[in-house]
């Protein structure tokens, strides 16, 4: 693979980090609006705003933040990025074993609907997260 095709395959990675932290951001501020005007304090929704709020809010900042550290990697520079890639899918494959424990905890013991709202939106991120990374680490494997 050649340095200018990584480098055009990884700002396009942080793009699609970026549009989905900026519509992750949205959908949490929308459940916020829906429930202010509705006046509503339902927990199912709250948590689940409140991980697509803060797990949006961590994407966007870190793909606008390395965005501007790009640059053409060497041999030695593409095998740290492979690596770190991989590491952050084992990451992201924990995040949704890690939300579907708390919904299906919350939901057998006791049926907590804020645990069910918050393990959903962890299994959602983890989700989208796994597939991003996963898109560019098929593009480096190539």
């Amino acid at each position: 693979m050649f340095a200018d095709t990584l480098l055009r395959a990884e700002q396009m990675h942080l793009f699609r980090l970026l549009a989905w932290g900026g519509a992750s951001v949205l959908v949490g501020t929308l459940v916020f609006v829906v429930l202010a005007w509705r006046r509503s304090t339902t927990s199912l929704l709250r948590h689940f705003g409140v991980q697509m709020l803060i797990w949006g809010g961590v994407e966007a900042a870190y793909a606008a933040a390395t965005w501007h550290g790009l640059g053409l990697r060497d041999v030695s520079g593409a095998t740290r990025l492979d690596r770190l890639l991989w590491f952050n899918l084992g990451l992201d494959a924990g995040g949704v074993g890690i939300g579907t424990a708390i919904a299906v905890s919350g939901w057998l013991h006791g049926r907590r609907p804020g645990a069910l709202g918050a393990g959903t939106g962890l299994v959602l991120q983890g989700a989208a997260l796994f597939l991003i990374n996963a898109q560019l680490a098929s593009v480096i494997s190539r």
